[in-house]
């Protein structure tokens, strides 16, 4: 049976853990609550970007007279897959369930080369150590993400797939749904394919040519895709580490109180043989 020395030294220990988690769910509620205000405001605009891209080529004539390199539908000999996890652990099961959802696009893809894009430490550091192809890495983005960084992303990936070097782009990232739920998601990225459960297209009326119209817009989509996956990406990190502070503060209060019981019984388990051994030894002098 551990002594009242050790005893108290573990409820100290816990106790200073408890507090240190407490902090850790403070904070990451305080930069949820902005995370999610970003990740509310910009779906808006693109889902409204992606609506007028449907449109175009939905209407009549949209797929014909012109012809844009990220429309260009090729037989997928090369994928690159955008992978986004989180740079820091302690979040549960976030960054696994990224992961395990990249093992599983890698495995229905086993067929074709995919290369990977790996945005966020903890991606680029469990790839890192396996055998796939890595064509990029930008690690410490999400503590506070930046349009500019989402830009520099999509500029590289539309170029490349501009110039042919791969033939399809796809988005993994943690869709942030609430606090306590995020799901990991895959989205196809480029070529940019019209959606067909989307037919609003006599809502919009155009005063240039589709030619026009992609040349300006698609870029803007790609780069607002990569930015809004990186926005919900972030919320969905901290909620997730949100909810593990939040249990682990739990099962820190549980465990101190576990503690302090053997405390008390380990006490009063020493009182009484000290005075069994008072009376003993008063008995033994009568």
């Amino acid at each position: 049976m551990p002594s009242l020395i050790d005893l108290r030294r573990r409820i100290r220990s816990v106790k200073n853990t408890q507090q240190i988690t407490k902090a850790m769910k403070m904070v990451s509620a305080a930069k949820l609550r902005r995370a999610q205000e970003q990740v509310l405001a910009s779906r808006p605009y693109a889902s409204l970007l992606s609506d007028v891209l449907n449109s175009v080529l939905s209407s009549p004539g949209g797929k014909e007279g012109f012809d844009h390199p990220l429309l260009a539908v090729r037989r997928p000999k090369k994928i690159l897959l955008l992978l986004l996890s989180g740079d820091k652990g302690l979040c549960g099961g976030f960054n696994t369930n990224i992961l395990k959802e990249a093992r599983l696009f890698l495995e229905k893809h086993k067929d074709v080369e995919v290369e990977l894009e790996l945005i966020g430490k903890k991606g680029r550091d469990f790839y890192a150590r396996r055998d796939y192809p890595i064509s990029g890495e930008w690690v410490n983005v999400f503590s506070k993400v930046e349009h500019s960084t989402a830009s520099d992303i999509a500029t590289k990936v539309s170029q490349r797939f501009a110039d042919e070097e791969i033939d399809a782009v796809y988005l993994l990232y943690s869709k942030f749904v609430s606090a306590m739920t995020q799901t990991p998601t895959v989205v196809p990225l480029l070529p940019f394919s019209a959606d067909e459960s989307s037919e609003e297209t006599s809502e919009f009326i155009y005063g240039q040519t589709p030619e026009k119209i992609f040349a300006s817009t698609l870029p803007r989509y790609v780069d607002i895709q990569v930015y809004q996956a990186m926005l919900e990406s972030a919320a969905s990190e901290h909620s997730a580490r949100m909810a593990a502070m939040e249990a682990a503060t739990r099962n820190a209060g549980e465990m101190i109180d576990t503690l302090t019981l053997k405390l008390n019984r380990a006490r009063q388990a020493s009182i009484t043989t000290e005075i069994i051994e008072i009376v003993s030894g008063a008995a033994a002098l009568e």
